[in-house]
């Protein structure tokens, strides 16, 4: 069975930005769409209902979602979409709808987050714990339409990166676009001050080690993909700064991240927190499995 892509409505301006790019997201994968409102007016309306009366807080939520949904059946009329109303914490009720998901998809701020927050709570919350790729939509309209035609794939280890290299082909594929990969490194200033006349040879030691990691992670999902065409660089400087740079010519930047298991479950890094936080695109956070 094909897993729904699944979107969190909450009526704020950023949620329903969020489901015009999942409705757009589903018409490119040829998946349903489900949208999911998620609030606590149960328990706060329960002891005022009284017979038969619908408690005023789900008849806001059904008109939200199904407001939603005709924005969506707008845009993409092929598109299956359903709704789910659920009285829950949204984040609660988005890590659980994570378990049927092709993938998740939430806007950076909520309804009531403080304007200048750079990411919501329930964003980072999902981003960090669910058991599918998680798409935090951020940027501006040129990046969120898809016209820079260009998908960025941070490469990580491969203990973290696997899952998201499938992703970031996938994503190529069926946007008919490039796929940049791109492996940051650094070589510690301890390793060519020893010498001064062998001050480049660690340099070069740590750029060869970046190409072949980078050269091995890809290795199998470019021969499943042989359409997709690749630009894999290595460049020296701090991950995070240098995907965010990147993240500015791109429609979506996706990167790994490690599911180590637990109280807390997935555990976010920094140039994870970092572009989620400060991408110019949308930001793709795709767990892997350990």
């Amino acid at each position: 069975m094909t897993l729904p892509l699944v979107t969190g409505i909450d009526g704020s301006e950023a949620s329903l930005t969020a489901a015009d790019w999942a409705v757009d997201e589903a018409a490119r994968h040829g998946l349903a769409l489900r949208l999911v409102h998620a609030s606590r007016w149960e328990r706060y309306e329960r002891a005022a209902s009284h017979g038969h009366d619908r408690p005023a807080g789900r008849v806001l939520a059904e008109n939200l979602v199904a407001t939603a949904a005709e924005r969506a059946g707008r845009r993409h009329p092929e598109v299956k979409i359903t709704t789910d109303v659920v009285p829950d914490d949204a984040a609660d009720a988005l890590l659980h709808a994570s378990d049927d998901a092709f993938a998740l998809v939430t806007g950076a701020r909520g309804r009531g987050e403080l304007k200048g927050m750079l990411l919501g709570s329930v964003g980072l919350a999902v981003a960090a714990r669910a058991h599918c790729p998680v798409i935090v939509v951020r940027g501006d309209q040129e990046c969120l339409a898809g016209a820079r035609k260009r998908i960025l794939l941070g490469a990580g280890e491969p203990a973290t990166g696997a899952e998201a290299v499938r992703f970031a082909f996938r994503e190529a594929e069926a946007r008919g676009c490039p796929l940049d990969v791109v492996r940051a490194w650094r070589c510690p200033a301890h390793e060519s001050a020893d010498d001064p006349a062998l001050a480049n040879e660690p340099v070069r030691r740590h750029e060869e080690r970046a190409s072949a990691l980078l050269d091995a992670l890809l290795r199998e999902a470019a021969a499943d993909h042989p359409g997709v065409r690749v630009r894999a660089v290595t460049v020296e400087g701090p991950a995070h700064s240098v995907l965010v740079r990147r993240s500015e010519a791109a429609d979506l930047v996706i990167v790994g991240a490690r599911r180590r298991h637990g109280r807390l479950g997935l555990q976010l890094g920094r140039v994870n927190h970092t572009l989620l936080h400060h991408a110019h695109c949308p930001v793709a956070v795709v767990p892997q499995a350990v």
